[in-house]
Order: structure tokens, then C-alpha cells, then sequence
């Protein structure tokens, strides 16, 4: 069902074309990359058990709503799939995005002072622990600890070529843009350019390098809002 998906989306591009954008990375068949993702993940299922209780309560405290936002994204090869997170922003904060200037340029959505952000969102987003469902994400296989950032359906919808080739990965919790910049970076060509080179670059200890650094920026609070 999703290949038919893909398929209406790249209207226009012959099938070879298509298909070799979607040519599967080394690192998704990589056995060493899935038992670290295993074990990332139930690390952080664990950090998720614990911290649950106070950053549920605290959502619900500030604003009504569930607790978790579930959204569809598109992760390796263009396959869709839900993910996980704390919810940071106001419960109706689709309906009211056309009210939000995009600060960024190309097929991303950023803005500093989005107002439908919480105040504890903005904690959780500074803090990137309203990312830890995600980790449920990467323990189903859906994602990685490290990959490309998962895209939306209206983003993969006006992917060219060039763009589809960051699905070549399974999408991760972080990644090339988390440690160069994350939010600073607001040129989605440049997201792209951050995320071939990761293909690039890859092998299987360079995983664990982007962990570390990963950890870094966030302890150091680097570039999110």
C-alpha cells in the first residue's frame, strides 16, 4: 500500500528513477546498527518509565489534551508510520498552524516563537525529552538511534529525486543535523546535504560518534526551541 503511495507522489518520475532513489543504505541491513538500536532503546524505555509520571502530570497541569502527539511520518523507502512524543504543544495545534510564520526556507516548518508551544513544551523541547516515546519507535524498528529526521506526508509529497534519497535510511532520534545545529538550521536543502553526507560518512562506529555528541548538545541545550 505504501509503495502505491510513493508511486502517486512521484508523478512525473520514471519508475527507474524512483526506484533507485530508494535503493536501501548499508546501514539498514546492518545487524551491528539493529543490536544498537536494541539495546538504545530499552535504555530509554527505561529513562521514558521513569520520567513519565512527572512529565505527565506536568502536561496535563499546563494545558488540556493527551498526554502523547502521534503523527504520521515516512521512514525508510517512504514507509509510513506513526510516531511518538510528548505532547508540547496546544491540543489543536494543527488547526491553528496557517496562523504561524514559517522562519524557515524549503519543505520544513520552523518558527522560534511558535505561541501554540506550552510552557512546559518549550522545557521538554530545550531539554529533547519530549522526544523519549520515541525510543518505543526505534525498539519496533520503525526508526533508528541515529538516521535522517522522519519526514511528513505534505513534506514527501513535493520530494524530488535528491530529497528522496534521505529515505534511503531508517529515520533516527538524531542524526547529522541534531549535532550541527539542529533548529539553527533552517535550509531544508541543507538538511538534505546533512543527511547524504551522513550516508556518506557512515560505518558502523560513526553511530556511536553521533551518540556522543548527540548527548553533548543536549546536556548543553544547543540549537533547539
Amino acid at each position: 500500500m505504501y509503495q502505491t503511495q510513493i508511486e502517486s507522489v512521484l508523478q512525473g518520475t520514471s519508475y527507474k528513477d524512483w526506484e533507485f532513489a530508494l535503493m536501501p543504505h548499508p546501514s539498514a541491513q546492518s545487524k551491528f546498527k539493529r543490536c544498537l538500536d536494541i539495546v538504545g532503546s530499552l535504555v530509554g524505555l527505561l529513562i521514558l518509565a521513569i520520567a513519565f509520571v512527572p512529565i505527565a502530570i506536568a502536561i496535563k497541569l499546563d494545558s488540556p489534551g493527551p498526554i502523547f502527539f502521534s503523527q504520521e511520518r515516512y521512514g525508510l523507502r517512504g514507509r509510513p508510520f506513526h510516531i511518538w512524543k510528548f505532547r508540547s504543544m496546544v491540543n489543536d495545534a494543527e488547526k491553528l498552524k496557517s496562523l504561524v510564520d514559517n522562519e524557515a526556507d524549503g519543505l520544513i516548518f520552523k518558527n522560534k516563537n511558535d505561541f501554540r508551544v506550552t510552557r512546559v513544551g518549550r522545557i521538554l523541547r530545550s531539554t529533547s525529552l519530549d522526544e523519549l516515546p520515541q525510543f518505543w519507535n526505534v525498539f519496533m524498528g520503525d526508526m533508528s538511534l541515529v538516521g535522517t529526521r522522519p519526514p511528513t506526508a505534505d513534506e514527501v509529497a513535493k520530494y524530488n529525486k535528491r530529497h528522496w534519497q534521505r529515505l534511503n535510511v531508517k529515520p533516527g532520534l538524531t542524526g547529522e543535523w541534531q549535532v550541527n545545529g539542529r533548529s539553527h538550521v533552517k535550509d531544508f536543502e541543507k538538511i538534505v546535504d546533512l543527511d547524504l553526507q551522513y550516508q556518506n560518512n557512515w560505518h558502523p562506529l560513526y553511530d556511536l560518534q553521533l551518540i556522543f555528541k548527540t548527548i553533548y548538545v543536549i546536556l548543553g541545550r544547543v540549537g533547539a526551541f
